[in-house]
């Protein structure tokens, strides 16, 4: 018998680590080939692990809830062939590994945590999962202090969740740190690496409402706060005259519904309009890569889709070679993916762009976060009507647009991005219905 590894899977691009929101199977379940093992939500979709080999499953190395980065082993599988050993995380030492005692009384408990690290220096081998040793590090707590209550004993994140909520910390007395322990933080630390926040006290108060913080939502706060840290934003505003692409749109929409099946909104023309001006200025479809940019010759718009508690990001691929119905309805599958947690992990990479609807919730200006690693988002803003000048002096009623660029300033500088708007808007303002066709 071999015994098998199963590790967490890069489900989209950028994306570094996934939570276990809920196991499909057990220890001694048998699973053929890509039959699902859990579901794993990350920030970008939520998808499910399939399993690379058959055979039955040894153990679940990561518990529901359980954040692990990509690369990491979730579970083990016993497969048919030669021997191999088991690689799971294990803390071990010099000693051989003693048996432990099959059950413990309650009453022996505290001597049994008192006794650990006398124990361990016998030589128990200790093993722990991945979000196990991370959330220890991070409050450093002592593992060989700690009484586990998942299978056999072993120490789960939720015991370590309820020692961190009772603000015991079980620590090991100063004497027995190293000279690593002892060391500078600063000395081991990688270079591009962030200090951790400090964790904040807020005061809970009568009615209010504590709501956990998803893995959707870690990832979406961790991502975010790269872009911040890592890309100097910049931000730059044009205003657009829509009046012509509005009395065209109003025009075909209902005869476009009846024939179509989806509607074919504004927001098509938006993505079609700056695909079309991307692939004038390559360099707005750029990436930063350390001592070089890469210049994307595919044309891929990220597209932000909002549900109740998170935001999905999916891309429409080759912008720039479909049409308005075809970006239309991409844009209506996508969404309509999204909000009924059917979303693809494939369909959530390769963005190179991105263009955001705020103009849906009623926005008329916003400053966006770039989705890293893009160099730019364009935030498209609420159509509203107004009174505009016209040549001649004339006062008339106009529809407009605000378009808000926020731009990587290690990529992109205000002359490029000043010239992109000015070809978005001149694209926008002479769509009409004799010179524009949707298919």
């Amino acid at each position: 018998m071999a015994l098998e590894q199963i590790k967490m899977p890069q489900l989209g691009e950028s994306v570094t680590e996934g939570t276990i929101e809920k196991w499909l199977v057990k220890p001694g379940d048998h699973v053929n080939k890509y039959d699902a093992l859990a579901e794993v939500n990350t920030d970008k979709v939520t998808a499910e692990v399939p399993s690379s080999f058959t055979g039955v499953i040894k153990e679940l190395v990561a518990n529901e809830g359980d954040t692990l980065a990509v690369g990491e082993i979730v579970c083990t599988i016993e497969t048919e062939g030669g021997s191999s050993e088991e690689k799971i995380v294990e803390v071990k030492e010099a000693a051989p590994e003693e048996p432990t005692a099959e059950t413990v009384k309650p009453a022996e408990v505290n001597k049994h945590i008192q006794s650990a690290p006398a124990e361990r220096d016998k030589g128990i081998k200790a093993r722990y999962s991945p979000a196990v040793l991370k959330l220890s590090q991070e409050h450093d707590i002592d593992l060989s202090l700690v009484t586990g209550t998942g299978n056999e004993g072993r120490i789960t994140r939720k015991d370590l969740l309820k020692i961190i909520d009772s603000g015991e910390i079980p620590k090991a007395a100063p004497a027995a740190k190293s000279a690593v322990e002892e060391a500078p933080a600063v000395s081991s630390a990688p270079a591009n690496s962030q200090p951790k926040s400090a964790p904040v006290n807020v005061p809970v108060g009568a009615g209010d409402i504590e709501i956990p913080v998803t893995g959707v939502r870690k990832a979406i706060a961790a991502n975010m706060l790269r872009s911040k840290h890592e890309a100097p934003h910049a931000w730059t505003m044009i205003e657009v005259d829509v009046t012509n692409l509005v009395q065209y749109r109003d025009s075909i929409k209902n005869e476009f519904k009846q024939k179509e099946g989806f509607n074919v909104t504004y927001f098509a023309f938006f993505v079609k309009a700056v695909a079309q001006a991307l692939k004038e200025f390559p360099m707005m479809n750029s990436m930063w890569a350390g001592d070089k940019i890469v210049q994307k010759k595919d044309i891929n718009i990220s597209i932000a889709v909002a549900t109740d508690d998170a935001l999905f990001v999916p891309v429409i691929k080759q912008a720039d070679e479909k049409t308005i119905k075809g970006i239309a309805r991409e844009v209506n599958e996508l969404a309509g993916k999204v909000r009924s947690g059917k979303l693809k992990s494939d369909e959530m990479q390769g963005g190179t762009f991105t263009v955001n609807n705020t103009g849906s919730f009623g926005s008329v200006q916003s400053m966006g976060i770039i989705n890293y690693p893009q160099a730019a988002i364009l935030q498209v803003e609420s159509i509203v009507k107004r009174p505009v000048i016209m040549e001649g002096g004339m006062i008339a009623a106009r529809d407009m647009v605000n378009l808000c660029l926020s731009l990587d300033h290690r990529v992109l500088d205000g002359l490029v991005c000043g010239r992109f708007l000015a070809r978005v808007k001149e694209i926008l303002e002479n769509i009409s219905k004799e010179n524009t066709s949707v298919y």
